[in-house]
């Protein structure tokens, strides 16, 4: 079962997410937040597996309540939605810690695929802001780094630690490639792909998937 606390400011909107959650055999609403504030402390007291956060509350905006949820270290993970498909939204939630983002005008289905992919470690974002993500993180590498600069560069350390399969994992990852897709071109089980990820997030340092495809971006395994 997954656990979720709905955090938005708009008491329909909080509504109308409880009942689609709420109609899904596997997951269940522990509680609603009306602000980042409350999402804070309400996230602390239940540790839900998902928080859905709104960007724009009152007091406490989204990103900043991500922040600190995210860095107390406790397993509960942030999916942002956000009604407006801006990069900077996107963008800052993702540095702040969230495990992916949405726009509100998703399909029912998506949303709650979504939900699912992130409780179980993944991460989600929404395929309109992807590629537009990827470039404007690519641009702000920093001058000499691997994905910048023409000159050889040291070996990553992030990298020492992986064996080929686990490397060519990364590279994937870093392209986009969902564990399904993963299991097909590379002719493995889903299960073994998953395996594989596991190692790959934890011997990188790496959060979620978000924070892989960055790795991927930023050891050079992957180009613009």
């Amino acid at each position: 079962m997954t656990t979720v606390l709905i955090a938005d400011d708009q008491p329909l909107q909080r509504f109308g997410f409880r009942m689609l959650l709420e109609s899904q055999d596997d997951m269940t609403v522990l509680d609603e937040a009306a602000n980042g504030t409350e999402a804070v402390r309400k996230a602390a007291e239940l540790r839900p597996d998902v928080v859905l956060m709104d960007v724009r509350m009152p007091g406490l905006d989204g990103i900043e309540a991500t922040r600190r949820i995210t860095a107390s270290g406790d397993r509960t993970r942030v999916l942002i939605l956000t009604t407006f498909d801006l990069d900077e939204y996107a963008y800052a939630g993702l540095r702040a810690g969230a495990s992916g983002v949405l726009v509100k005008d998703a399909q029912p289905e998506d949303l709650l695929s979504g939900i699912r992919a992130v409780a179980s470690g993944d991460a989600v974002v929404a395929p309109a802001l992807t590629r537009r993500l990827l470039d404007a993180y690519v641009h702000h590498l920093p001058v000499g780094g691997s994905a910048s600069s023409s000159m050889p560069s040291p070996p990553d350390p992030r990298l020492a630690a992986l064996t080929d399969r686990e490397r060519e994992i990364l590279t994937v990852i870093g392209k986009g490639w969902t564990n399904t897709e993963i299991a097909a071109r590379l002719h493995l089980a889903e299960s073994t792909v998953k395996t594989h990820v596991g190692r790959v997030l934890a011997k990188t340092g790496s959060r979620d998937r978000v924070q892989a495809v960055i790795c991927a971006y930023e050891t050079g395994l992957v180009q613009p």
